[in-house]
């Protein structure tokens, strides 16, 4: 099994700061919020005591944008999670939410590594651009969420601006839907 990278350290200085050890430099809660979205695992730690501060901080990353108007958590799931600090009994909270991220994850992976795998669809011109398109939809509709791991701690490719479909050219265009017509026709036929 391979082994897994280190998380990325941040220290919190007593002024509150927090110190990017890889690049030497201060971050922000939005940059750590990036470092994650971008697949990579944080641990915030403070300088002085060497108290793990990494639940606080994505707590409060959480909170920020929930309280922007980025909700994510719908209230009932926000309900149950302050019931189960409440309620003193011992929760299955933690582990099924874990475990539904893992199937989430899984599943995500699992959908590119198929929808990458040889067949005649996807050696139809124009495909590529599809791809990349269901790519950058399944990345926005997970918010990043562990996109970048997949099935067996994997990385996923992911799309940058860079690496952006150029627009498919008329010509191409013409032969996807000449192709896109000549299966509608022989779908017809067969009902």
């Amino acid at each position: 099994m391979a082994d897994q990278p280190k998380p990325l350290l941040i220290k919190r200085y007593a002024s509150r700061r927090l110190y990017n050890t890889e690049t030497s430099d201060y971050v922000t809660l939005e940059d750590i919020a990036g470092f994650i979205r971008d697949g990579r695992e944080v641990q915030i730690v403070d300088l002085k005591s060497g108290d793990d501060l990494t639940r606080q901080y994505l707590l409060q990353i959480i909170a920020e944008h929930e309280s922007r108007g980025e909700s994510v958590l719908p209230v009932e799931v926000l309900n149950d999670l302050v019931r189960s600090y409440m309620s003193g009994n011992v929760s299955v909270v933690p582990q099924f939410l874990q475990a539904s991220f893992d199937m989430l994850r899984d599943g995500q992976a699992k959908m590119m590594e198929n929808m990458s795998t040889i067949n005649p669809i996807a050696t139809m011109p124009g495909m590529e651009a599809v791809k990349a398109q269901q790519e950058a939809f399944m990345k926005a509709m997970t918010g990043g969420w562990g996109g970048k791991k997949g099935a067996m701690g994997t990385t996923m490719p992911t799309m940058s601006e860079e690496d952006e479909p150029e627009p498919e050219k008329s010509e191409d265009l013409d032969a996807i839907k000449k192709q896109l017509a000549e299966l509608q026709d022989k779908l017809s036929k067969m009902k």
